[in-house]
């Protein structure tokens, strides 16, 4: 019995979806691509939706249609997987990061206006703050600071579809429903909430931002007749800018569809796997729980330990596969490459020399649950004898 950290759940229903999908007249550009895009927009509470192929794509799409380049400088946290950063780097852009909270793992407002005002006006472009582990980013404060610098905002939600924060107001913002961030994005890798193998999306609250995200996810090729500059038939295409082939298929849409019907039953057994972590670790000292309120998605389970490593191969002994999510961005040779180095975000740097994702998926039974807490508190113990 193998119990990695995360894992896709596929039912008759998935595969009957795609199988139909395959029998149809389209296995790409076709009507179930429009079809997902809306039901996820539904879902999540934005205006539009677009499919692509991955949640990279996603982001490097919205870096495209908010013109970054080589003189753009934009703050992302340095707790995030690569992709965060890096869209910033396809377009020319310089990456700078705000060290996170401590208590949340999400970007610190604090450190995020301080790093702001360190530097001249107008010097910063943009900010990716992450929805990590599906604790949802207060977008309503970062837009507060993004609208005293004229900043835009792309959040990454990679982590949370149906995870929420309140408001000021006390109302539920939706991650991703466009209230406060200029654009979303989403992926739906086997791990995340919605698996369609690969595939990502964009959703936003702006219009214009959406119609060019259209033109950007297909060369830059249109045959929109409102917007050719000639129109020679039925055939004519006209390629308005550099864009990338970055669609996703019908039969991935297909499977998302599929999947989506299943998100809010899948995100109650997430919560459910929570709070059996909870009360199996709330009284161990050598245990630090993550801290959840009511609109997390729990993507991710993560625990914070000291002997992390001996703790991370004790468990893979017995068949257990946990994860570190993630190794500091700035850390990395690349970014070091760049000018950063270690010692520079001391929060980001202390949550992952202990971090520990556990097991945490729908389809996680909970005698597989119990034989990792159980794993987990017997070697705690032993290690203090």
């Amino acid at each position: 019995m193998n119990i990695p950290y995360g894992k896709q759940n596929i039912t008759q229903a998935d595969i009957d979806a795609v199988v139909s999908t395959l029998q149809s007249d389209f296995l790409t550009q076709g009507p179930k691509v429009l079809e997902f895009e809306q039901k996820f927009a539904n879902y999540i509470g934005s205006k539009y939706a677009v499919a692509v192929a991955n949640g990279t794509a996603a982001l490097h799409l919205c870096t495209l249609a908010l013109n970054v380049s080589n003189k753009s400088n934009v703050i992302t946290t340095p707790i995030t997987f690569a992709a965060s950063g890096n869209c910033i780097r396809y377009c020319g852009g310089n990456v700078f990061f705000a060290d996170i909270n401590p208590e949340t793992f999400l970007i610190d407002i604090k450190k995020l206006e301080a790093l702001i005002i360190s530097k001249p006006e107008g010097f910063f472009d943009g900010i990716i703050p992450v929805d990590f582990a599906g604790n949802a980013v207060n977008l309503e404060l970062i837009r507060s600071v993004a609208n005293k610098y004229n900043l835009w905002i792309i959040e990454d939600s990679c982590h949370s579809p149906g995870g929420y924060f309140i408001d000021s107001r006390g109302n539920k913002q939706f991650c991703g429903n466009g209230s406060f961030a200029d654009l979303a994005i989403f992926s739906f890798h086997p791990v995340k909430h919605i698996a369609c193998g690969e595939g990502g999306m964009i959703t936003t609250n702006d219009k214009d931002l959406y119609e060019r995200l259209l033109l950007l996810r297909t060369h830059g090729i249109t045959k929109n007749p409102n917007q050719l500059v000639e129109n020679h038939g039925g055939w004519y295409m006209e390629m308005h800018e550099l864009g990338y082939n970055y669609r996703m298929p019908d039969m991935l849409c297909a499977l998302g569809i599929s999947q989506l019907t299943r998100a809010e039953a899948g995100l109650k057994k997430r919560k459910e796997i929570a709070k059996r972590y909870n009360d199996a670790f709330v009284d161990n000292k050598d245990v630090i729980l993550p801290k959840f309120d009511d609109g997390h998605a729990f993507h991710l389970y993560i625990i914070q330990v000291e002997n992390r490593l001996e703790l991370y191969n004790y468990l893979k002994d017995n068949n257990i596969f946990t994860q570190v999510h993630y190794v500091p961005l700035h850390t990395m040779p690349y970014y070091q490459k760049l000018g950063h180095k270690k010692g520079d975000f001391p929060s980001a740097e202390k949550y992952y020399s202990k971090c520990l994702s556990l097991p945490m998926y729908p389809t996680l039974t909970s005698e597989e649950q119990i034989f990792v807490i159980n794993c987990i508190n017997l070697f705690l113990t032993n290690k203090n004898q």
